[in-house]
């Protein structure tokens, strides 16, 4: 019986250890953060669903919507999308031609996912900012999505160790004590975390929804606040199942360089 009653013990820590790192994260990158003055002025912007600092992918099937805002104008950019790989799992890119001076929100609303592990839908609406050849005004306009973070930092232009500030609107609504799930991409998976709690970095959402973080080291950063809806989809057996919704905010953060 003590040795049936340390296996079970030891399965339930196994299973406790691998939910520490099972952050999932809607991703968005465009090819760059800021385009000037004699840049290419065609992005290909890369949609996926993964483990960003683990490097796994996930399956994202085709998008509901995706598209790009700047100013008050929203251009429908779904029929631009094709077929790519990520992390060796279907995603997606598109394509977007900078024509004038702005800032550019890159968003996709995803197809619920079903995580059976977890009896639930994942929906993580997810968004970017380019900005464009000068262009500043317009980085706090709100895109409209269920889930979304509005910037209280200027979204482009950080550097690593920049505090930024966001804040969590979940229907339109500043959402007051939710967890920010925080992961770096790190491709090639040439990072090494000291243990699986260094993985996912979460911070929580103050009374007026509002969040700030601090990345560490330079790259693109996934933020993704999570609030959850009872009985919003009916899962595979027909009943109303909960729907985990995602705001999700790619930034990318740039290291100071010194001249000599």
């Amino acid at each position: 019986m003590k040795r049936l009653g340390a296996i079970a013990l030891g399965l339930m820590l196994l299973t406790c250890v691998v939910n520490v790192s099972q952050a999932h994260f809607g991703m968005i990158l465009p090819e760059k953060s800021m385009v000037m003055q004699g840049d290419k002025p065609e992005l290909e912007v890369i949609l996926a669903f993964c483990h960003p600092f683990e490097q796994k992918g996930m399956v994202l099937a085709k998008p509901k919507a995706f598209g790009v805002q700047s100013g008050k104008q929203k251009t429908d950019l779904l029929n631009t999308l094709m077929e790519t790989k990520v992390l060796g799992n279907p995603a997606w890119k598109g394509t977007y031609l900078i024509k004038k001076p702005g800032i550019y929100a890159f968003y996709f609303d995803p197809q619920p996912y079903w995580e059976p592990a977890e009896d639930k839908y994942i929906i993580h609406q997810t968004k970017t900012y380019v900005a464009a050849l000068g262009g500043e005004e317009g980085w706090d306009e709100e895109v409209g999505l269920k889930a979304e973070i509005i910037p209280l930092t200027r979204p482009f232009g950080l550097y690593a160790g920049n505090v930024f500030q966001g804040v969590v609107k979940f229907k339109g609504k500043p959402l007051p004590g939710a967890d920010v799930e925080v992961e770096y991409w790190n491709p090639g998976g040439r990072v090494k975390a000291p243990n699986d709690y260094f993985v996912t970095q979460v911070v929580k959402t103050d009374e007026k929804g509002v969040f700030c973080f601090s990345p560490p080291k330079a790259g693109w950063w996934g933020f993704a606040a999570l609030a959850e809806e009872e009985g919003a989809i009916r899962g595979p057996d027909g009943k109303k199942k909960k729907a985990e919704y995602g705001a999700v905010l790619w930034l990318e953060f740039t290291e100071m360089q010194v001249v000599k």
